[in-house]
This record gives structure tokens, sequence and C-alpha cells, in this order.
């Protein structure tokens, strides 16, 4: 235990102290229990583990030294102890004297403790009948359902507990308070991206109808969803629908032009299909005009390769690379330059090739916007934060 636990548990000791002389003066006699005395004698020698158990026995549970047992509960957890916290509140609720709001707050603070240890279906059973039998621990105990459902991905579990969250219309027209889940973010987000994980299972199943559906589903939910209209736009093309895959892959543009390189390459596969690459090519400089990211430019760059050949493709690059320099950028331009050249000029520009991707491989390629998190994979779950689509790719006018 650190420094903070040993004042945490020092105040507590001054707190249970005069808590206990206040009342022993109202009473008969003046003397404090002797487990008080026990347990500063364990404090300062140093043994705050010896302290935290006299202190428990010194202090009568009340209603009056409830927010005390609750407090230095909610610091072991903290802390990593766990099974201490437990206990303190297990020997709450075996008081029977408790109103019974209390009992509720005792019974909520036993379930987060079992959340921490991974006691997931203890804390589950406690949380449920929170929901049925406490309407002033109701949503913080259905917050809670939600965190133990995604923990154990039970995503119709958690879109049923996260449409009760949802805020009820008001009949006169006034506008509601918007709902947070788990994380602390608004539940229609959390909400759309449960179905768009449900869509993932259903795919892998071979369920392509259901998981459209609940693509639907997760945009009704949250019409700004990237990720629902991405996957939607995946299933489109996959079920030989390539304009209704464009229609829902351009909508990104208008979500989060953030994620348009996400999209590039279905949408490169649909245009091919449909034997329109002129409207994509259309489409990539609309959106390379409005947002300059380095994919942007290398999308534009192998379209232009593919269409007018390695020339132009070079030329393009140069243009760009002088305007939003990136390391993506002229490791592309490179391997271009490579295709006309030989001898030591080539062996130069492979040496340069290699360094530049050296570089590449150490930097991040996705970071959240909401705790910093970096990576080179993208998650739409930040596992820093807990938040549903904050991470996307590092784009900017620099060397990425």
């Amino acid at each position: 235990m650190n420094e903070l636990l040993m004042f945490a548990l020092l105040f507590a000791a001054i707190g249970i102290g005069w808590w206990l002389g206040r009342r022993s003066a109202t009473a008969a006699g003046p003397d404090l229990p002797g487990q008080y005395y026990k347990g500063l004698n364990y404090l300062l020698d140093g043994r705050p583990d010896g302290a935290v158990d006299a202190f428990i026995n010194a202090l009568e549970v009340n209603s009056e030294t409830l927010e005390t047992h609750i407090a230095l509960g909610n610091l072991l957890r903290k802390r990593g102890e766990v099974d201490r916290a437990i206990r303190i509140h297990q020997n709450l609720l075996a008081r029977p004297s408790l109103p019974r709001p209390q009992v509720h707050q005792a019974h909520l603070e036993l379930a987060r403790d079992y959340i921490s240890a991974g006691l997931f279906d203890r804390a589950e059973r406690l949380l449920r009948d929170l929901v049925k039998d406490s309407p002033e621990q109701r949503r913080a105990s259905q917050r809670h359902l939600l965190e133990i459902f995604q923990s154990e991905r039970d995503w119709a579990q958690a879109i049923e507990v996260a449409t009760a969250l949802l805020p009820r219309k008001s009949l006169l027209g006034a506008p509601a308070a918007v709902a947070r889940g788990a994380s602390a973010q608004p539940v229609a987000v959390a909400l759309a991206h449960y179905h768009c994980e449900l869509a993932n299972e259903l795919l892998a199943q071979g369920n392509v109808s259901d998981a459209h559906a609940q693509l639907l589903q997760a945009l009704a939910k949250d019409r700004q969803c990237v990720r629902a209209s991405i996957m939607l736009g995946q299933v489109e093309y996959q079920s030989g629908h390539y304009k209704q895959a464009v229609k829902a892959l351009r909508k990104v543009r208008q979500q989060d032009p953030d994620y348009i390189p996400e999209t590039i390459p279905t949408l490169r596969d649909c245009y091919r299909e449909l034997g329109d690459q002129r409207a994509l090519r259309q489409y990539l400089e609309e959106c390379l005009q409005a947002n300059p990211t380095a994919p942007l430019v290398l999308a534009v760059a192998d379209d232009l390769r593919e269409t007018d050949g390695d020339e132009a493709a070079v030329s393009f690059l140069s243009e760009q690379l002088a305007r939003y320099p990136s390391l993506r950028g002229l490791s592309r331009l490179i391997g271009l330059q490579m295709q006309n050249t030989e001898g030591s000029i080539r062996n130069n520009l492979t040496l340069l090739e290699l360094l530049v991707d050296r570089l590449i491989a150490e930097r991040p390629t996705y970071r959240c916007g909401h705790c910093g998190f970096a990576g080179r994979q993208l998650h739409w779950f930040c596992p820093g934060c807990k938040h549903w689509g904050t991470v996307k790719s590092i784009r900017g006018n620099r060397v990425d």
C-alpha cells in the first residue's frame, strides 16, 4: 500500500475517533472501544492491513456511519484490495437495521466489487435485483450491467439494457436528457455499435439478411454511426448490390470524413463492377480537396496509376507531397520511381525506401480522439478509455 492509502486510513482513523468520542460523550462513559486503539497502533506501526480490520470492527454500522464504510470500501477497491472491499460491503448488508435505500446503496457497491474481481455472475444477480427493486439505483445498475455484457460480449442482452436506458420521447416535444452508458458516452452511440457487433456474429454464421437488419437498426439508433455504414456497404457489395453499397459507403463522408480511407477499397471494387471508375476518381478528388490526408492522396495516386500510368501517379504524388508531407506518400513515390531506374540509383532508392518503411513501422496508424491510445489497427472499441468509435486514422498536414 502506498502513502495515499496510509493517509486515507489515518484520516479515517481520525474521523472514527471523533465519532466514537462524540458518541461516548453523550453516553455514560468517555472510553473509546479497544478496537479503535488497536487499529491506530497498527496504523502507526506501518501495518495498514491490520488497521483496516480493526477499524471495521470498531465502527458501528448505522445510518450515520454508512458513508464512512462505503468510502473505505471504495478506496480499497480502487487500490486493488477487492477482497477487503467485499468484506466491508457484506458487513453492511449483515445489519438488518439499515433503511432500505442504504441497503440498496450497499448492494450497488458490492456489485461494483464483484465486477472488479471478475465475478460477473454475482454482480449481474445483484444488479438485476436493484433494477427491479430500487428506483434510486436503477440507472446506475443498468450502466453496470452494460459494462458486464460488454465484457462478456453478450450483445443481445447489452442491446436490451441499452434500449431501456434510452430517454423516452416527451409527448410535449421537450428535449430529453442524453442518456449515458457505462463509459459516459451517449447510450445511442454504444447501442449502435452493439448492433454492429451482433451483425458481425451473424455474418460469421452466414446469416446475411439478419446481419443487414442489425446494421439498419444501428443507423436507426445513431445516424452518425460510421461503422454501420461501412459494414452495410461491405454487405451490399458481397450481395451484388453495388449501387446500394456505393450509397452506404459515400454516406461516411457526411458522417465523419476522417473515415473515408476505410471505405476506399470496397468503393474501388464497387465502381469496377459498375464499370464507372471515372466516378470514383471524381469522388476521391472531391474528398481530397475538402479533407486532404495522406491515405486519400495515396488512393488518388493508385487510381491514377491504374488508369493513366506511373508517370501520372508520380507527377501527382510529387505535387501533393510538396503541400502535405507524408512518409507513406514518400515511400509510395520512391517505389514508383524505382520502376524506371537501375544500377546504383536503384540501389540507393531501395535503401531509402527501406529506411522510410522502418520509420513508418515505428509510428502508430490510428489514435483515439478521447484518450490518446495509439496503435496500428483500427479498434471500434478503444482498449484505453472504453469508448466506442473514437479511434480513427491519424491525419494532419505533417509528416506522419
